[in-house]
């Protein structure tokens, strides 16, 4: 028997729920949030009496602790906010409770990208005998798996990473985010970094673009370089690579509204003072944004991600291109969301999988790419995200031109 509790009642809770409800490995399930309706809803989308639900703030280990005593879970998958990851982190390890996200954990008050605080508990995990697992989303996750593919069967020595993100879906709303729009704008807004030559480098947001030619006409899009947390682990797992780089689409309609979020003020994360109370801008932005989880009832269109890796095998040049396309209809239809929340769950679920059946073994605390990338790919092709790999020129694997393939 293995329990899984999971933590956040969200769009990607909504693809895990759906997911891991419908695996023999998980014996028994419960969805926490801090909205008990919200998972309340899951559990009756997904039927079956197959899951049990709970109120919990995953801002206080106590409450935390108190729900993984009673429910005694094997593993839980934290898809609440970043914000949570830590405190979440405590509590497994109070209770030994394996443990698995899929976003790295930053403070509230600075939009801080960084793996050094959940690094900091590689011993305590270790010594418990616990695993956790970091980044098991898309990106990160899924394109730190495809890196480690790469690099197992591809490659004597990787150089040049380049993380491709393009979201071909239209929701038809004026303006809108994928995903939690706290979380997405902190991100999109914070300086860019990229790893060359040894160290990282930083430029201005959003400053660096180009044209990218999606595979099995996606379509064409401009995609803009911007600091993503698979880069760190990455560059220091493998150590070859000499450029890393991450590269996601964006709108014109987008950027627009952004610009002018940010002109007037409504991107701060800051207190401010506001009729007496005191209010971070940018959280009422989310108040009044719509809700991403209710986005897959009119998108339409497709994602494709992927890594366009260069390097040598057998002192020979060689380029591959590895990426999956998801379809925002077929997610809705199959689970009830679009296709960003789909990517980031099922990653996920597998993920956990990967570790109550043994597939991924180890004490301590984990990035993606340092386990057996295999095992992953392989569901990945059963679990509704098929990706492929093909061989590029050298000059295609320059340009980021992979549309001919």
């Amino acid at each position: 028997m293995s329990k899984v509790l999971i933590i956040g009642a969200g769009g990607v809770g909504t693809v895990v729920a759906h997911k891991v409800a419908a695996s023999p490995v998980f014996t028994e399930i419960m969805l926490a949030s801090r909205t008990k309706s919200k998972a309340d809803d899951i559990a009756a989308a997904v039927g079956g009496g197959r899951i049990k639900t709970a109120r919990v703030d995953a801002d206080s280990v106590e409450e935390l602790t108190a729900l993984m005593r009673a429910f005694r879970p094997d593993i839980v998958i934290n898809v609440a906010l970043p914000y949570q990851d830590l405190t979440i982190m405590d509590a497994c390890l109070e209770c030994g409770v394996n443990y698995l996200d899929t976003a790295n954990y930053e403070p509230k008050e600075e939009a801080h990208f960084e793996y050094s605080w959940q690094w900091a508990y590689q011993d305590r995990f270790r010594e418990a005998g616990l695993t956790a697992i970091l980044g098991c989303g898309f990106d990160p996750g899924v394109t730190s798996i495809f890196t480690a593919y790469a690099a197992k069967h591809h490659f004597d020595e990787i150089h040049y990473l380049d993380i491709v993100d393009c979201n071909a879906g239209n929701h038809g709303m004026a303006f809108a985010t994928n995903f939690n729009p706290e979380i997405n704008i902190r991100e999109v807004t914070a300086p860019c970094r990229h790893w060359e030559d040894g160290a990282f480098r930083e430029t201005a947001p959003m400053s660096m673009h180009q044209s990218f030619t999606c595979p099995q006409e996606v379509g064409t899009y401009e995609i803009y370089r911007m600091y993503h947390e698979e880069m760190e682990s990455l560059v220091k797992h493998i150590p070859t690579i000499r450029r890393a780089q991450f590269w996601m689409s964006f709108s014109p309609n987008y950027l627009k509204h952004l610009e002018v979020l940010q002109n007037v003020g409504m991107t701060r994360i800051d207190p401010v003072m506001y009729n007496g109370v005191e209010i971070i801008p940018l959280q009422f932005l989310k108040a009044v944004l719509p809700d991403p989880g209710d986005l897959g009832k009119t998108t339409r269109g497709k994602t494709c991600i992927g890594n366009v890796i260069t390097g040598i095998k057998d002192g020979q040049f060689k380029a591959v291109y590895i990426y999956n396309i998801c379809d925002h209809e077929q997610c809705f239809k199959e689970v009830g969301s679009q296709a960003i929340s789909y990517t980031t769950g099922v990653p996920a679920m597998i993920g956990a999988e990967m570790i109550l059946t043994g597939k991924w073994t180890g004490a301590g605390v984990f990035n993606m790419e340092q386990n057996d990338p295999d095992p992953f790919m392989d569901e990945l092709n059963r679990r509704g995200l098929p990706w492929h790999c093909v061989e590029l020129t050298e000059e295609q694997a320059k340009i980021l031109k992979v549309n001919q393939q």
